[in-house]
């Protein structure tokens, strides 16, 4: 009986530090004797702990499917007009530079895994838009100089200057990027192949991060770079609401000679 009494007493410290653990997932060590000992439920600075722990895995959940819309689109129309890669190559640049920045610096994995499943669907956006352009070959060359660039930045052996120094150029650099898709959508008057759903995702992921960063990390880079990926991606919103279902000049130009017979083209480019 008194054998039995302990395995009890023994299972439920168990339990009870196995739900701790878990609960330290989500919040900080000193919130779970707010929460759990002292029962104040409405302590300000744990609830925004939680709040933003809590934003972060949604991010993160989100990310996995956020660029999938886009991706989609190209693939099911054999085109990638209107996606602007130099906007594609910058961003993909500048989300393997932050994903670098954080994870070498330690930052919790709530506050930047998003960045790891955005780079490779940014990765393939890329590779599409390069083989629809008529540059298969190009496209796989691109894919593993760009596994060689991540494997550097993510492995330790960039020095910790040389990832804060590329994170802080990151802002310019994710501004000429979004900026690019922003004048590519003004000169063509027309979304094109460009997905509203994955451009509204991205609007509310960095808006977000905002918050998430502040609350995380406190790193002022980071947080200057998410309030210029959020006007950025708020100016291309717009965008797609204004010319929503307008068709560019290319398209209707290619729409009033489709009788006569023409070489194939993919994206304004012949392809034989």
């Amino acid at each position: 009986m008194v054998k039995l009494e302990e395995n009890l007493r023994l299972g439920k410290q168990s339990m009870e530090e196995k739900l701790k653990q878990i609960l330290l997932f989500f919040i900080p060590e000193q919130c779970h004797d707010t929460y759990l000992l002292e029962h104040r439920f409405t302590d300000v600075p744990c609830f925004k702990a939680l709040v933003s722990k809590l934003l972060g895995f949604a991010i993160i959940a989100g990310s996995l499917l956020v660029k999938v819309p886009q991706i989609m689109k190209i693939y099911k129309s054999k085109s990638a007009e209107g996606v602007s890669f130099i906007a594609v190559l910058l961003d993909l640049i500048a989300i393997t530079s932050h994903m670098a920045y954080s994870y070498v610096n330690g930052y919790p994995f709530s506050s930047w895994g998003d960045t790891s499943f955005l780079a490779f669907q940014t990765l393939v956006i890329a590779e599409l838009i390069l083989y629809y352009q008529c540059y298969p070959i190009l496209s796989y060359v691109f894919s593993m100089a760009y596994g060689g660039f991540a494997y550097t930045l993510c492995s330790g052996k960039t020095p910790l200057h040389v990832l804060t120094t590329m994170q802080s150029l990151n802002i310019p650099i994710l501004l000429a990027g979004k900026l690019s898709q922003a004048y590519t959508i003004y000169q063509n008057r027309c979304v094109g192949q460009l997905s509203a759903v994955t451009v509204f995702m991205l609007l509310g992921g960095s808006l977000a991060r905002i918050f998430t960063s502040i609350e995380e990390t406190g790193d002022s880079i980071m947080i200057i770079t998410f309030c210029s990926s959020t006007f950025a991606n708020a100016l291309i919103a717009f965008q797609v609401i204004c010319f929503w279902n307008k068709k560019s000049a290319h398209n209707s130009e290619q729409a009033y000679t489709s009788a006569r017979p023409v070489a194939a083209v993919k994206d304004g480019r012949k392809c034989d």
